[in-house]
């Protein structure tokens, strides 16, 4: 009784010892290009932040950032000449367990693209696919105001749900998500429009969340040493563009967001440019007379996370993607389907480094492949 008694006195007056300081470790790019990367976590108690990193645990680096704050986002250089990085983080004396992620080198990069992750599955097949990088089309989350109440735009707990729920993945895998319309959803949808937004359009909780790059409901991020590029856009729900119901930004063409991908694409150099979204795709090449089509194709692939199902739609030879976890639901296929199938699933995209291919695998949450198609660079 008395070594007990003992130990919760060292407890009450040194709480920096406790293990429950450093509460999650996630990964983000905050910059266009892989040579930067943000290590990001939250502590028990508002304080600095440092962070430990190398190509073994001895750490030859280390960035220290002196703030007075729970969530914690450091910004770390790394270099091509390390395969694997090791890693530790800290905050009021509290450290991490090491961690280790792996740079963008080697013969392949392998990319995973999941969808509507609001059901939380058994996701251990994504450690066993040894990927560099994992991005989302959209629907992190189930809604904000289910975990923060009505209108809290600001409140960031799903996506700690979401972290917590996953955290060998998150520690070691780079993550850039893309907006849904539930990553926003502040308040119940109703049947009809009501007086007040349900959406928070600018996407307050996720944007302070993940430290991505540029505007962050938009991104682009390129990985030059394959010739890859991945731009995300914020499209969903766009039939309800104008009402309380409106959930994006909008994408007409005098808008910021048309503007902005209408000049990415016009100057993309790389071999493959993926785009990945989160409205039916369909819908979406239809817009603006089409011209959301033809910017579409200037790239290589379009992924989006719009239905509860998987397909592999091609239209012009150019290939439309829609992928999904929770992928037993209503199924609305494309026209030009060319593989559909209700079944829960992620996308494994590869390039290998010395062939002008995009190999993509659409499987399901064994690893089984569902589909397998491969494409071309961009000429």
């Amino acid at each position: 009784m008395i070594k007990i008694i003992v130990a919760l006195v060292i407890l009450a007056f040194f709480p920096e010892n406790c293990t429950g300081q450093i509460e999650r470790v996630w990964l983000t790019h905050p910059t266009n290009t892989p040579d930067k990367l943000s290590i990001n976590w939250e502590s028990a108690r508002p304080g600095n932040a440092e962070v430990y990193y190398g190509d073994s645990e001895k750490y030859d680096s280390v960035v220290v950032v002196q703030e007075n704050t729970k969530l914690h986002q450091v910004e770390i250089s790394l270099s091509s000449e390390v395969d694997i990085y090791h890693y530790q983080v800290s905050s009021n004396g509290q450290k991490s367990a090491d961690y280790t992620f792996k740079n963008y080198t080697g013969d392949e990069l392998r990319v995973a693209v999941v969808a509507d992750w609001q059901g939380k599955p058994n996701l251990d097949v994504l450690l066993q696919e040894d990927i560099h990088l994992l991005l989302t089309a959209g629907d992190n989350i189930s809604s904000i105001h289910g975990s923060c109440g009505i209108g809290n735009a600001d409140c960031i707990e799903p996506y700690r749900q979401l972290i917590d729920t996953y955290p060998k993945l998150f520690s070691s895998t780079p993550f850039m998500p893309v907006l849904g319309n539930h990553d926003r959803e502040i308040r119940p949808r109703g049947k009809t429009p009501p007086d007040e937004p349900v959406y928070d359009i600018e996407a307050s909780a996720f944007r302070r969340f993940f430290a991505l790059p540029g505007d962050e409901w938009k991104w682009t991020f390129a990985i030059p040493d394959f010739d890859v590029r991945f731009v995300a856009l914020d499209l969903n729900h766009i039939t309800d563009q104008g009402n309380s119901w409106q959930t994006c930004h909008p994408f007409g063409k005098n808008t910021v967001q048309y503007k902005w991908y209408s000049e990415e694409m016009s100057q993309v150099d790389e071999a493959f440019v993926v785009t990945l979204q989160n409205e039916k795709n369909e819908r979406m090449r239809q817009q603006e007379n089409g011209e959301w089509q033809q910017l579409f194709e200037q790239g290589t692939a379009v992924v989006t996370g719009y239905g509860y199902f998987a397909e592999r739609a091609v239209v012009n030879g150019f290939p439309y993607f829609n992928t999904s976890l929770n992928g037993k639901g209503d199924v609305y296929p494309d026209t030009h389907t060319k593989f559909l199938q209700s079944e829960d699933s992620y996308i494994l995209l590869s390039f290998p480094i010395q062939k002008n291919v995009m190999t993509v695998e659409i499987k399901d949450h064994d690893g089984k492949v569902l589909d397998r198609s491969e494409w071309n660079r961009n000429q």
